[in-house]
């Protein structure tokens, strides 16, 4: 049973890594800052390391997936229970291209596992408070910060802009007329005399910041989720002798290993759901890295994929045609199956197995 438990908690975490990496790598591929495969390693990487920082920084949220949801004592066949029917909607989930959540689909699970267990061990009022509550709002709030983030860089871009500025970046004489106009020494006027070097240098302050507000969605994705699925593990696995910190160990590095099979979920967010430009990916990523990263700090249980989603559907500014609202039925679908299935498997493995 140990081994089965580990195994299926390894494919668990490779699942979650190859769903949930798109989340903060999708708007650099989808804005074309580079490919997918480049954007895929980034988002590896960083998500290891926020997975590692959560053996410190992620107890509380472990305690509250270990505690807080189900009472009494979870037997291995519960883990195995609860593990299969995360792993098995999620890795679904993946091959469909459907970006959904692991922590939905995790409460899902137990509480599925749970009322078989015993119906009164399912603390409701835990699950509605600090569950299922911080999972709706921050979708309102991820796309109402997204907004205002990308009205107020277009804001700022109209009004650094003059005329000067304008006609320099086509190449044409300021005298309205197109004619052009002698410069101080005589010479004819070109092109180059108009140019402006301030532009290219925000375009690269923009490149950077969206390549690291990746990487800290990145890191807080990790900071969030690992300690949830480790939760799951050490129901059998502490008893089994495995400490809390090598559960997590294993957890971080099986979930960097599966982000590298992430390129199908991400080519979904970044093209699917709003052709992004370089500015929208970056407000996006932004958005998603402080709400995430503020969820695993306070044990609030936030939903990667559906802040990311909401950041991004707000990074078009309030411009809903933009939007593609057959992706977003697929998605709203998915998010409303998933703890219903997911629940359903735990129920019916640990009848079986208990």
């Amino acid at each position: 049973m140990t081994v089965a438990i580990l195994v299926v908690l390894l494919f668990l975490a490779a699942a979650n890594g190859a769903n949930d990496v798109s989340k903060g790598v999708a708007t650099l591929a989808g804005a074309g800052v580079t490919a997918y495969r480049t954007a895929i390693l980034w988002g590896a990487a960083t998500t290891l390391i926020g997975a590692l920082l959560s053996i410190q920084i992620g107890r509380s949220m472990g305690k509250l997936f270990s505690q807080g949801i189900v009472s009494g004592a979870p037997t291995a066949a519960f883990a195995l229970a609860v593990l299969l029917g995360t792993s098995s909607w999620v890795a679904l989930a993946t091959v469909a291209r459907l970006p959904v959540s692991t922590t939905q689909a995790i409460v899902g699970s137990l509480v599925g596992a749970g009322l078989v267990l015993a119906p009164s061990s399912v603390q409701w009022s835990g699950v509605l408070q600090k569950v299922v509550l911080p999972l709706l709002l921050s979708i309102v709030v991820a796309y109402g910060i997204s907004v205002t983030l990308v009205m107020a860089v277009q804001v700022g871009r109209r009004l650094r802009r003059t005329p000067q500025t304008e006609l320099a970046t086509v190449g044409v004489a300021p005298t309205g007329t197109g004619a052009a106009v002698p410069a101080p020494d005589g010479r004819p006027v070109t092109a180059a005399d108009y140019a402006v070097p301030g532009p290219a240098r925000r375009d690269l302050a923009v490149t950077f910041l969206h390549w690291a507000s990746s990487g800290a969605t990145g890191c807080a994705r990790g900071l969030n989720d690992t300690p949830k699925i480790a939760a799951i593990g050490g129901f059998a696995l502490l008893p089994a002798g495995y400490s809390a910190t090598v559960i997590s160990v294993i957890v971080a590095v099986a979930m960097a290993a599966g982000s590298l099979f992430g390129v199908r979920v991400a080519r979904t967010l970044g093209e699917k759901v709003v052709r992004m430009s370089h500015t929208e990916g970056f407000t996006a990523n932004a958005t998603t890295a402080c709400l995430v990263g503020a969820g695993a700090f306070l044990a609030l249980p936030m939903s990667t994929t559906q802040v990311s989603t909401g950041a991004i559907v707000g990074s078009a500014g309030g411009q809903l045609s933009r939007i593609s609202g057959r992706t977003l039925r697929d998605f709203a679908i998915a998010w409303t199956a998933t703890p219903i299935c997911a629940g359903v498997v735990a129920a019916i493995v640990f009848a079986a197995a208990g």
